[in-house]
């Protein structure tokens, strides 16, 4: 596959993901159903605005732990609007697949920064680990996307985490975050988001490497060495 073909030709979907199949078919029975003065365009902005919406919540959470379920109501609407769009434009038949691919994840690199600048004012999440959060997040997205460039594949998950999970871990984290926001290990207390910020950093960082791996292999067999 040369440069010109990835470039002009729309990448493939890889979505392999525990959530995946379930996901589908419930995205396209509500895109059916969707209301035709609603658009795509319409969804990603629910979902961007979503996303700044719960980085305020989990910052308001910070003075009342109550607003952590403000912080999954908002989560939810940041699923629905990110997850139905392109579903939405493939129902109709109306695709722009540049279009889409690159305001969607310039929402999602901003989105991301607000939810996790929100989480590190809470008081639940201290800032270095966030950081660390953040900077991992970005490592996924890059690699994502120059594989998208130089395989003509967007992989939507990595294994069987996708975003879909990534949020319903997160949310269920909140609720637990409300009654039980510190852990004991080895007689040792610790912010039990501290501890979860760790072990994402650590799959993300394997996540990348695997990806890394995987793909400069494939690479290397399409274009070897003569």
């Amino acid at each position: 596959m040369n440069n010109q073909t990835t470039r002009n030709a729309p990448a493939c979907r890889v979505h392999t993901a525990l959530t995946a199949n379930l996901e589908k078919r419930l995205l396209i029975w509500l895109a059916v159903r969707t209301p035709s003065i609603i658009s795509s365009d319409h969804l990603t902005l629910l979902a961007f605005v979503a996303q700044l919406f719960a980085g305020a919540a989990y910052a308001l959470a910070s003075k009342d732990t109550q607003a952590l379920w403000l912080v999954n109501f908002f989560l939810f609407l940041n699923w629905l609007g990110d997850s139905l769009d392109g579903t939405l434009a493939r129902v109709r038949n109306k695709q722009r697949p540049r279009y889409g691919f690159y305001v969607d994840h310039v929402a999602d690199i901003l989105g991301a920064l607000a939810l996790i600048t929100g989480l590190s004012f809470s008081g639940y999440l201290h800032w270095q680990v966030a950081i660390a959060l953040l900077v991992g997040f970005y490592i996924l997205c890059i690699e994502s996307y120059l594989a998208t460039y130089s395989l003509g594949a967007f992989h939507v998950s990595h294994g069987l985490f996708g975003p879909t999970e990534i949020r319903i871990l997160l949310a269920a984290g909140n609720a637990f975050l409300i009654t039980r926001p510190i852990i004991v290990i080895a007689n040792h207390r610790f912010l039990l988001f501290d501890v979860a910020g760790v072990i994402a950093i650590s799959a993300m960082l394997v996540m990348a490497i695997t990806a890394v791996v995987d793909h400069t292999m494939e690479l290397y067999r399409q274009e070897p060495l003569t």
